[in-house]
């Protein structure tokens, strides 16, 4: 019985961790999670951008209709949208072990230049509070979460890339 306190200070602390995420202004957690090669790498150590702009980061699944019908209209729009805005678009498969290995050749076949992450436990997904996909963040130039969406409908690429040019202007989307 005297463990009890801890036991609940321990569920606490690790549900805290864990769901902190979903509020505007907090930066990602720092999860492991696997590249397209299966190496492991740590999210904050991949989700970054090098170039200063603004992040998407897409969670998604190779069986999820909307997540690569919203990846492949983004694709499209994707090199205009890197030169105008500076963003870097991170892709997070939350396909568990049964079609993590479909994830690399359904990337490559579609032709992303996305980063594209493996969160196969879907450790990354739980700390980001995600419950459906596709899910959609959205981070300013210091990596904290500015802004969410979830499902897609077409034309929602639309409306996700005039926040973009928000941030990239230096703009606030406070009011969103």
């Amino acid at each position: 019985m005297k463990s009890t306190p801890f036991f609940l200070f321990a569920v606490f602390s690790l549900v805290s961790t864990f769901t902190f995420a979903q509020v505007k202004g907090n930066p990602i957690p720092d999860v492991e999670v696997k590249n397209l090669d299966f190496e492991n790498v740590m999210t904050r150590d991949v989700i970054k951008n090098e170039e200063g702009g603004p992040i998407i980061i897409s969670f998604w699944a190779t069986w999820c209709s909307p997540c690569k019908r919203e990846l492949s209209n983004i694709q499209e729009v994707y090199t205009e949208w890197q030169i105008e805005t500076g963003v870097k678009l991170v892709a997070v498969s939350i396909d568990d072990s049964r079609n993590v290995n479909k994830v690399p050749t359904y990337a490559y076949g579609q032709g992303w230049d996305y980063v594209v992450l493996l969160d196969e436990n879907q450790v990354f997904k739980r700390a980001m509070n995600v419950n459906n996909v596709p899910h959609t963040f959205l981070l300013d130039k210091e990596g904290n979460v500015v802004w969410q969406h979830n499902a897609y409908s077409p034309g929602d690429e639309d409306e996700l890339y005039r926040l973009l040019t928000l941030l990239a202007n230096d703009e606030s989307i406070d009011e969103e």
